[in-house]
């Protein structure tokens, strides 16, 4: 008897399944390289329409105006601040929140008034101005802090790590309360080192939130120089900032579609750097933290 993989009828599923996630791949990977040969071309091919994958006029004059400039670097700085800072805070108090939470009404009394608790501040928050006047009282106002407490707990992570602490056997954790372990050294030397994967995960989701994010620091600095990256190439470098002849020079080599192009990649290229690493992880936190509620 044939196996049901040595098939005619599973090889054809095979292959097309191969083609259809290889078209997936190629509609996520082509923008990409559409960008990136964009932001490495002349201003007249890119004006013209003229580039597809493969740079026309081949330059790094974008790149060089992005990096020459004293507040793109100070603005890198405080990104780099904001993101190790706000991703550690988030993922400490992410364990912390889900733990006692992944346990039964029996063993933590009130959980489900926590519960309810986080899921009525997920789905109705304060609003921007309530947040914005709570932050301002706090004088937190041109502060990295400002950035970064806001958003300190994100409920959704909560949630999913939470659901990979329930699916965690219970055995694993009475044995060490046997072997004389509290919640805290059960907490930090056994539950922590077997959720790997949904701290990998949240830590990727959290790394993005905060690279990415643009509006907090235009919303809570008054000042450019404690503007982060990613609020700094969305207000000064549109060209409206020319003070000399040598910025005019300068933008008149680029045009805005190559400039646009380079700040998408200066700013998604941390990302495609750390995601590879994270991304064996990435499946199995996201999956197994989803599946129980």
């Amino acid at each position: 008897m044939r196996k049901w993989d040595q098939t005619w009828g599973f090889r054809v599923f095979a292959i097309g399944n191969y083609l259809f996630l290889t078209a997936i791949a190629l509609l996520c990977l082509l923008p990409l390289l559409n960008v990136l040969s964009v932001s490495l071309s002349s201003s007249y091919a890119a004006n013209a329409n003229l580039v597809k994958l493969w740079p026309v006029d081949f330059t790094l004059k974008s790149y060089q105006l992005i990096f020459s400039r004293k507040e793109i670097h100070d603005a890198f700085v405080i990104s780099i601040e904001r993101t190790v800072l706000g991703v550690l805070l988030n993922n400490i108090l992410t364990v912390f929140m889900a733990y006692p939470l992944s346990k039964s009404g029996l063993r933590f009394r009130g959980r489900n008034i926590y519960m309810w608790t986080i899921i009525f501040v997920m789905l109705f928050n304060g609003g921007l101005v309530p947040t914005y006047i709570l932050v301002k009282d706090l004088h937190l106002i041109n502060t990295i802090w400002s950035l970064i407490l806001p958003g300190a707990v994100p409920i959704f992570s909560v949630i999913l790590m939470m659901n990979f602490f329930k699916q965690l056997p219970n055995e694993i954790e009475e044995a060490a309360f046997i072997d004389g372990a509290s919640y805290w050294k059960s907490l930090l030397y056994v539950i922590i080192p077997l959720s790997m994967p949904v701290i990998a995960t949240v830590t990727l989701f959290h790394f993005v939130a905060h690279w990415n994010d643009w509006f907090s620091g235009l919303l809570y600095m008054n000042d450019l120089k404690n503007y982060p990256l990613q609020t700094t190439l969305q207000t000064v470098l549109k060209g409206a900032d020319i003070k000399s002849l040598e910025d005019a020079k300068n933008y008149s080599d680029v045009s805005s579609r190559t400039l646009r192009s380079a700040q998408i990649f200066v700013t998604t290229l941390p990302i495609l750097i750390l995601y590879p690493f994270l991304q064996k992880y990435f499946t199995k936190g996201i999956v197994l933290g989803s599946v129980k509620g």
